[in-house]
């Protein structure tokens, strides 16, 4: 029998509320809106959030998960810019019944959301080799359930480095400072969330507000990239040929183009000889 994923996140009421920086957020938004119109606009980059969406529902909701073979999870994987390239690899000397088993249970029914969070990452030794699988972790929870889990990745915000969209956009904070003390528990982000969406909404979006959180978002901090460059994400973000271009790519969406869904995970040794024809996304 399948599993239901269930969401019980803090009440609301209980957030803190983040000392955010208006201008920088509406300098943010404002950015966006003009990159994103040098392209087919806002509404094309949303649509390729919704494909997103729906494969990760299609490949993991209502307990598809533990059925989830490995060519599947790697084609997932080129949807994760900070996992990619880090999955195959790690892929080769790990078996992947044991992090399926641990994907599993993050997308099950035990527990809130933070402790089976919590539960994934102490499945994993803390260290650089290992901190993709936050990422991970994270793009599964939030892209299965996109209106009631916030995105919780690094970029997003990383208390151990000290880094992410909430240092930029923080109020009190330098650019380019690591003084920002704040957990990286699922609190900060649904307060993000809710800081975030009546701003959207005063400026005119009404719909898809998750997404347009996440695409909002990844081009704060794509002009952080673009303007300083990033320790742990240089080697995924290296380039910028276009205004969007790191936007994109925090999103995984640079798999998508005119042409269809192009794969750029990194496969193990032992994938090398397996026909990537076989992944089953449903498109």
């Amino acid at each position: 029998m399948g599993t239901t994923l269930t969401t019980r996140n803090p009440d609301p009421t209980l957030l803190s509320t983040l000392d955010l920086s208006g201008p920088a957020i509406r300098g943010g938004f404002t950015a966006l809106i003009e990159a994103a119109g040098t392209g087919a606009g806002i509404e094309s980059y949303l649509t390729a959030l919704q494909l997103k969406v729906r494969i990760f529902r299609e490949l993991l909701a209502d307990g598809r998960v533990a059925e989830l073979d490995e060519l599947q999870f790697l084609g997932l994987c080129t949807f994760m810019s900070t996992v990619r390239r880090r999955a195959g690899p790690w892929l080769a000397d790990h078996d992947y019944a044991a992090l399926r088993e641990r994907m599993t249970l993050l997308l099950g029914d035990e527990g809130d959301v933070q402790s089976r969070f919590d539960a994934f990452l102490a499945g994993f030794p803390k260290d650089r080799r290992h901190r993709w699988l936050r990422d991970l972790g994270a793009e599964m929870l939030h892209f299965t359930a996109p209106d009631s889990i916030p995105l919780m990745t690094r970029w997003i915000w990383d208390a151990d480095t000290r880094s992410g969209v909430l240092r930029e956009i923080w109020f009190d904070v330098e650019p380019g400072q690591d003084t920002l003390t704040l957990s990286d528990r699922v609190e900060i982000f649904l307060a993000l969330r809710n800081e975030l969406e009546p701003f959207l909404r005063e400026n005119g979006i009404y719909r898809d507000l998750a997404l347009m959180q996440d695409l909002l978002c990844a081009h704060l901090y794509a002009r952080y990239i673009n303007d300083r460059g990033s320790t742990y994400l240089k080697g995924d973000f290296a380039g910028g040929e276009d205004p969007m271009a790191h936007t994109r790519r925090l999103l995984g969406l640079d798999c998508c183009d005119a042409d269809g869904i192009r794969m750029k995970v990194k496969l193990p040794d032992t994938a090398s000889a397996l026909s990537i024809a076989s992944l089953q996304l449903s498109a």
